[in-house]
């Protein structure tokens, strides 16, 4: 690797453009597909829950989001959400590592960091607006030297600082984590685990491990969070606590869920090759199979794991998905709408289920997938892959209005917002005024225009 040389002339440019992508950081959701599963979504939540209430939070407030990205990450971005990537499930061994991650970002919405964050970052930006004014100040008086040095002293102060700050926020919500580990009698080897793993991979990339090489990062380094941790953490009554064995179990399944996937089908059999018939990889191996589009071997592994659990609602819902998406939604009714009744109605089966109704192209079905459906968007709004099987129903009975409110509904959520506020529009002209559906319609109208217009004036 060779170091990147930058012009003087481009630092104060290089500078505000590194602010700006900081203060983007911390809302980076929107440049990222979220992944909705209902078994990792329950799986989260159960691991959560405990320590949302040591953190003095409110459960039915704090949300846990997938993020569809393979780096080893969490972060809040805001409100009481806690985004999760991909790539940290994968990377993790217990159950108890991911709660480790999940107890330090709840310290951060503790703490409301994200809003001082943004105050930390606009107070950064004016020190290198300052040094930037000084800078031409005295580039306009002929001391071209002494103006180079001011922007560059600039740079370095507000980039220091900043970095200082997040490091100092790193390391306090550290310690947050560490208290919301000991408040839900959990113990902290997992969060020190997962840092003893990062510390490996930090020095199999070639990272200093230095006092010095700290201070350009914006993380501490992993091997001083373990120091500082590691006394309190063992010296917590909660340390010896053995870990949940049904939630090590729930976690493995829903990991190798997880990885068949998203991986490529080769990496998933060379990770979970057929010799080993545990119930993670066999799940796993349904997937890549699925994927690879050997349907009756998906099958036959979806059917293996409901032979160890035949009410396994996820089982279910895998053996149906594999079928539907297989060409085979008549085959698929029976085991999602077992896996329905399972769970009183997930919407995420739900959706699923009324999608396979939809597919059979069959008019007596239409009746119960509209039924599903809107049971379905009623408990969980965010789901535009329901909304869009209802709108297909709709448009199936000539009820176009409410065809294109479920259209507006899909296409806002998929921040295609000129195509949302069209669909919204031409809904609002067709449903009966003061109706709640026309009620709405408004409502998704007021939401495109004002996307629209934060979008403009971005520009």
């Amino acid at each position: 690797m060779r170091p990147v040389l930058i012009p003087a002339r481009s630092l104060a440019a290089y500078a505000l453009a590194f602010f700006a992508a900081c203060a983007m950081a911390v809302q980076p959701v929107s440049a990222q597909s979220i992944l909705r599963d209902a078994e990792t979504e329950e799986l989260l939540r159960d691991m959560a829950y405990p320590l949302i209430e040591a953190s003095e939070l409110e459960p039915e407030n704090v949300e846990i989001v997938l993020i569809n990205d393979n780096s080893i990450n969490a972060f809040v971005a805001g409100g009481q959400v806690v985004y999760v990537h991909a790539g940290l499930l994968n990377a993790a061994e217990t159950a108890n590592e991911v709660q480790g991650v999940l107890a330090h970002e709840l310290g951060h919405i503790t703490a409301g960091h994200v809003v001082r964050f943004n105050e930390r970052t606009s107070a950064a930006q004016g020190i290198t607006i300052l040094s930037l004014l000084l800078g031409v100040g005295a580039a306009l008086a002929g001391a071209g030297d002494a103006a180079l040095g001011a922007v560059l002293a600039g740079q370095q102060a507000a980039v220091g600082s900043f970095l200082a700050f997040n490091r100092n926020q790193e390391a306090a919500t550290d310690l947050a984590g560490a208290r919301y580990l000991s408040g839900a009698g959990i113990s902290g080897k997992g969060m020190l685990d997962f840092f003893d793993r990062l510390r490996d991979m930090e020095i199999r990339r070639g990272f200093s491990q230095s006092e010095a090489a700290s201070y350009g990062r914006t993380h501490p380094l992993a091997g001083d969070r373990i120091q500082t941790l590691r006394g309190l953490l063992q010296e917590d009554a909660s340390w010896d606590t053995p870990p949940d064995p049904e939630l090590q179990e729930r976690f493995l399944a829903a990991q190798a869920k997880l990885y068949g996937y998203l991986a490529e089908p080769q990496r998933v059999m060379q990770r979970y090759p057929e010799s080993d018939q545990s119930v993670p990889a066999r799940y796993a191996r349904a997937y890549a199979y699925h994927k690879d589009a050997q349907v009756e071997k998906a099958v036959a592994e979806a059917d293996s794991l409901l032979g160890t659990e035949p009410n396994n609602p996820y089982f279910l819902e895998l053996k149906g998905q594999i079928l539907l998406e297989s060409g085979r939604p008549a085959d698929a009714l029976q085991p999602l709408r077992r896996a329905v009744d399972l769970t009183l109605g997930q919407p995420l089966i739900a959706g699923m289920f009324g999608h396979a109704l939809i597919a059979t192209e069959d008019e007596a079905n239409f009746d119960e997938a509209e039924r599903v459906l809107r049971s379905a968007v009623s408990r969980d709004r965010f789901n535009p892959f329901a909304w869009y099987q209802l709108g297909v129903v709709y448009a199936a009975r000539g009820d176009i209005p409410r065809a294109r409110l479920a259209s507006a509904e899909q296409q806002v959520m998929s921040r295609r917002y000129p195509e949302a506020l069209r669909s919204a529009q031409a809904a609002e002209a067709g449903l009966p005024v003061g109706s709640p559906d026309w009620i709405r319609a408004q409502d998704i109208s007021l939401q495109a225009r004002a996307a629209l217009e934060r979008i403009r004036d971005s520009r």
